[in-house]
């Protein structure tokens, strides 16, 4: 798995904390209060997007009076509580995050979610110190399935696209991460268990736990 590999790029939410569901919950809640019902394809349809992008998706889609700005912000007020208490860290993951370190290997992060939401969950389970580059798809120019993102981190870690692993749990992330000429390994979550053959085709790898790594 790690032959030529020098650095491992990890996805947040579903990859390496089990917080997919919260979104959802979340998409939910937003929507009821403005008397919108849930629809089937909305998860689908916003799978990698940016934070920006997923607002500005709501703001068009629903036709919605508020900013980008102030969606954003509504969203970052109700997924307070949920990150503080109820999101836990992937089974093994803190495990694999030790074993990688020791093995001189780079360690950094390309997720969608906030860079302060981001960095408050990894000083939350002390893990902060281990990655060198935290990149959100805000950052760049598109979000995933566009490879952006994880090129932006692979630069910061002055480390070639092809030299990169990243793991991910969505078929949008990996995707990206192979339209980054990267080695990707996919992620089993919950939120994406129904693509599972298409995730198992697409990626170089599929894992269900990272004990499969021991």
């Amino acid at each position: 798995m790690l032959d030529n590999i020098e650095a491992v790029i990890f996805d947040l939410d579903g990859t390496l904390i089990d917080s997919m569901w919260i979104w959802k919950e979340i998409d939910i809640q937003f929507l009821e209060k403005r008397g919108l019902a849930l629809p089937e394809d909305l998860q689908r349809e916003i799978e990698g997007m940016s934070f920006t992008e997923t607002a500005k998706y709501f703001k068009d889609r629903f036709k919605l009076k508020e900013s980008i700005e102030a969606i954003k912000a509504e969203w970052d007020i109700m997924v307070l509580n949920y990150y503080k208490e109820k999101v836990t860290l992937k089974e093994n993951v803190r495990e694999i995050i030790d074993n990688l370190k020791s093995s001189n290997i780079k360690l950094g992060i390309g997720t969608s979610n906030s860079k302060d939401r981001t960095i408050d969950i990894l000083k939350k389970f002390g893990l902060l110190e281990y990655f060198s580059s935290i990149r959100t798809s805000c950052e760049v120019n598109k979000g995933k399935p566009n490879p952006d993102v994880f090129l932006k981190v692979a630069e910061d870690l002055e480390v070639a696209p092809e030299k990169c692993l990243v793991f991910e749990d969505t078929y949008a992330g990996v995707l990206a991460a192979k339209r980054a000429g990267m080695k990707v390994y996919a992620v089993e979550d919950e939120s994406s268990i129904d693509y599972r053959e298409e995730l198992i085709e697409l990626a170089d790898g599929y894992i269900r736990k990272y004990e499969e790594m021991a």
